[in-house]
């Protein structure tokens, strides 16, 4: 694993960070492809419940691309087409995630950055924190992978409003588009972050893999089929229903297996 891409386990929680504080944790080919992989391992151990992604350094999430590499890696169309393959395959990473994604955000989380985090199944973020997308002053586009994620998020018109006018904006007015779900004071965004993390690790694992999954697939237009309705209810049979269900009636905290 890239150095640049850290990964840590404390308990049931996983924490990635981008990892280049010295230039805001500006993404490269690397970083891109060092989120892949991540992901790829966190995914496949069944023992985490929360994934937390931030930026090393405190002034940033990410504050987009590095544009210095763009000489060596998107010095033209085909190189350009190359390189979103590693990007569109992190983010999707990200949005498939088997375990919940939470993006803790301090500083800048703009370009790429708030590509990474419009991916996240949750988004908590400092008052002073700044968001947008301002590729049109490079003349850039961003790709169908890289838009998706944004126009999940916020909706068609919104998507369009943050890159038609390529604006960089604050916290309150990303809490009023919906780009994130909570704004807190700066000194606490790390604090609040991980007490989120905490209460969706304490909860059913099962549960909040189902509730993603039924998310994602109530976006898509076709009609629920009855195997797709009745997985609504599977959870009534698992370990994890019958110790929620006595721990609520003992009065006691329960401690799920995901089994």
């Amino acid at each position: 694993m890239t150095s640049l891409i850290l990964v840590e386990r404390e308990e049931r929680i996983a924490t990635v960070t981008l990892n280049k504080p010295d230039k805001m944790n500006a993404m490269d080919m690397g970083m891109w492809q060092g989120i892949t992989d991540a992901f790829a391992e966190l995914s496949a151990d069944d023992e985490l419940r929360c994934v937390v992604l931030k930026g090393a350094g405190g002034k940033a999430f990410s504050a987009g691309a590095d544009i210095e590499e763009f000489r060596t890696s998107r010095g033209s169309a085909k190189q350009a087409g190359d390189y979103a393959q590693v990007t569109h395959h992190a983010m999707q990473a990200i949005a498939t995630s088997k375990h919940p994604t939470l993006a803790v955000i301090e500083g800048a989380c703009v370009g790429g950055g708030l590509e990474i985090a419009s991916v996240c199944d949750m988004r908590i973020c400092g008052t002073s924190s700044r968001f947008g997308v301002p590729v049109n002053r490079l003349g850039l586009v961003m790709s169908y992978g890289e838009l998706g994620g944004l126009v999940d998020l916020v909706g068609r018109a919104t998507a369009l409003e943050i890159v038609l006018e390529g604006r960089v904006f604050d916290a309150k007015e990303a809490f009023e588009k919906r780009l994130v779900n909570r704004v807190v004071d700066d000194a606490e965004v790390v604090s609040q972050g991980y007490a989120a993390a905490r209460r969706i690790a304490n909860g059913a694992p099962l549960v909040a893999r189902w509730h993603k999954k039924f998310v994602r697939r109530l976006a898509e237009p076709r009609p629920l089929t009855k195997e797709e309705a009745d997985e609504a209810y599977a959870c009534f049979d698992t370990e994890d229903f019958r110790i929620g269900f006595q721990s609520f009636l003992d009065k006691t905290k329960p401690v799920f297996t995901g089994r």
